[in-house]
């Protein structure tokens, strides 16, 4: 099949052939008909993930048809369309017990712990689990989107924020997981307000439900969510994962506010001074948002459903595979608005 290899972290990747995949006895193979270029799959090919192996092929964004079907595989047959979470559970442990697959304790992530999707065909492991039927008329690129931004980002917002009607939320970052989270916040009946650099995604930001946007080249940022919100935001993401929107997003909170980390922060990030003084004096919650599980996807789909989420609004530059390898590696130096995603194979 063909797909996207790197041999060295860093080093441009290379369209190349490689080796079928084949589904162990739990798991299926995927034909891939869409696959979305994610900063997580950056920071994959920058070496900031440990559980990578080399060479590898990345991607952990995708939807497409069941190809090949294990032994011991129930729900699922050839031809059938799916996307699955970027994160699988193992559905042995006691977190996948429980329910919680997306911090499963043996989880098995497409594009990170064996390869993904920037390729013809990905295999998936425990697929009676993890895979997630498609609704009919969704077309596949949009259902790319789901299994990371989309989905972490109704999680972030839906289940760990817990965000109702009437609070103010503050996004920080309007990227594909920052915009998502506008969407989704906004039709939970919240005051969003989304925080960027690019006046285009602000832009977007309004059309998606946002009541107010905030150029961060220009503003004060905490200052003016203070303001706008009269005292704070109830909830706050870091949509992005950099030192400077994770502070923005705790200071602008209001006492016994939350603030959602949902951007990776990895590398150089990764332990960023927090301004402990505000979470100890104000009864600040702080909460990280990793994924989402199989099993939770009824309800957002039931949303998208029903018309009051429309993900693929949130599909941007559509590109095909021999594009990857430079679409990757700009990936931390400038984001399209919406999501970049493969599918032409």
């Amino acid at each position: 099949m063909k797909a996207v290899l790197f041999e060295k972290f860093q080093e441009t990747p290379k369209l190349t052939t490689v080796a079928d995949p084949t589904p162990d006895p739990k798991g299926v193979v995927l034909k891939v008909a869409a696959t979305g270029v994610c900063r997580s799959d950056w920071h994959g090919w920058m070496g900031h993930d440990s559980d990578i192996d080399l060479p590898h092929v990345p991607g952990h964004e995708l939807a497409g048809v069941v190809e090949a079907v294990g032994r011991d595989v129930k729900n699922w047959k050839p031809g059938d369309k799916v996307t699955v979470p970027f994160i699988c559970g193992c559905g042995s442990c006691s977190e996948c017990h429980s329910g919680n697959q997306q911090v499963c304790l043996h989880q098995e992530q497409p594009g990170f712990t064996h390869w993904g999707s920037f390729a013809e065909y990905v295999p998936i492991h425990q697929a009676d689990l993890n895979l997630v039927a498609l609704p009919e008329g969704m077309d596949f690129a949009t259902a790319a989107s789901l299994g990371c931004r989309f989905a972490t980002s109704f999680r972030a917002v839906v289940d760990q924020g817990k965000v109702s009607a009437g609070q103010w939320v503050a996004v920080h970052g309007c990227g594909g997981v920052g915009l998502s989270a506008v969407m989704i916040a906004a039709a939970a009946g919240a005051n969003v307000i989304g925080v960027d650099l690019d006046p285009a995604k602000l832009a977007l930001a309004r059309e998606l439900g946002a009541v107010a946007v905030i150029d961060g080249r220009e503003a004060d940022v905490s200052a003016a969510i203070h303001e706008l919100s009269k005292g704070g935001a109830h909830v706050s993401l870091d949509a992005l994962g950099h030192p400077v929107t994770m502070t923005n997003s705790i200071l602008c909170l209001r006492p016994r506010g939350k603030h959602v980390q949902v951007g990776l922060m990895l590398g150089d990030h990764a332990a960023p001074a927090i301004p402990m003084p505000k979470i100890v004096g104000q009864e600040i919650e702080l909460l990280g948002s990793h994924g989402m599980q199989a099993h939770r996807y009824g309800a957002m789909l039931d949303m998208v459903a029903s018309g009051r989420l429309d993900p693929s609004r949130l599909v941007g530059r559509q590109i095909s595979l021999s594009d990857a390898p430079k679409a990757l590696m700009e990936m931390d130096k400038f984001q399209s608005v919406g999501a970049t995603v493969i599918t032409r194979f």
